[in-house]
């Protein structure tokens, strides 16, 4: 009798630790997969011994843990990342996405979990007296190709004529090879990212704090009809910022609780 009250009591527990309310988003037991650009520090990169890690990855691994299912980060280009929603290729984009009118025409969102901006990042010998985003008349500006900030400028024209030359790269690391190189001028990238380029590289690049474009809000994207999974991602993702898990995920990387509570 007791063996089969404590086989009974297993099973009990095993139900409840992927079961309950929560354990029921699995996704018919299935991998979710997680579109990423796996070169962009902080977010997502891979580490000296080829491991995947990253804010992003840390996050996404700890709501896939509550969901009970396994992730798989799937390496996209981010300039493709619509066709590689659409096409079924993968079932979430999470990677410093960040939300946008564009965006919206093919993915619905998670709750924004983060803020982020755009910040420019120029040679740590700069000299070019940039001081507003009006000072990048005739200046070659590089973004990496898909970002928030290919967008903003792409849609200002005013912007983009006034540049000297406008380039765009396929990965972050190429975007900074460029500007050690004198291939450009500037960057424009997200500031997490560019904050994170300093720590890495103190002595080669410079932020300049100039405000360009608004705020953006971060958040996970998932195809349009794809509410189910989206509120099964949202459920447990609000769990680890309610017990603590997100903010302690973000004082990690930017050693600082950036985490946006729901509302």
């Amino acid at each position: 009798m007791k063996k089969i009250f404590l086989l009974f009591l297993l099973a009990v527990l095993f139900i409840t630790g992927c079961g309950g309310e929560n354990g029921s988003a699995t996704v018919n037991n299935q991998k979710v997969i997680i579109g990423v650009d796996d070169e962009f520090a902080p977010i997502c990169f891979h580490d000296d011994k080829n491991n995947l890690v990253g804010f992003d990855v840390d996050l996404a691994k700890e709501v896939a843990k509550r969901m009970c299912v396994e992730p798989e980060f799937k390496p996209i280009s981010w300039d493709n990342k619509r066709e590689e929603l659409i096409s079924g290729n993968v079932d979430i984009i999470w990677n410093g996405l960040d939300i946008t009118d564009e965006r919206k025409e093919y993915m619905i969102f998670s709750r924004p979990y983060m803020d982020d901006r755009q910040i420019l990042l120029v040679r740590e010998d700069n000299d070019q007296n940039i001081n507003s985003e009006g000072d990048l008349e005739g200046k070659v500006v590089g973004v990496q190709a898909g970002s928030t900030a290919d967008e903003y400028v792409n849609q200002d024209a005013n912007l983009k004529n006034s540049l000297k030359e406008f380039k765009t790269y396929e990965k972050f690391n190429e975007l900074t090879d460029a500007l050690k190189n004198g291939e450009i001028d500037v960057i424009i990238c997200d500031e997490l990212v560019g904050r994170y380029e300093m720590t890495q590289s103190p002595d080669q690049f410079e932020i300049i704090n100039v405000k360009i474009g608004n705020v953006a809000e971060m958040a996970v994207g998932f195809r349009q009809d794809d509410t189910e999974l989206r509120d099964k991602v949202q459920t447990s993702f609000d769990e680890i910022i309610k017990d603590g898990t997100a903010k302690e995920i973000s004082e990690k990387w930017f050693h600082a609780d950036l985490i946006r509570v729901p509302r």
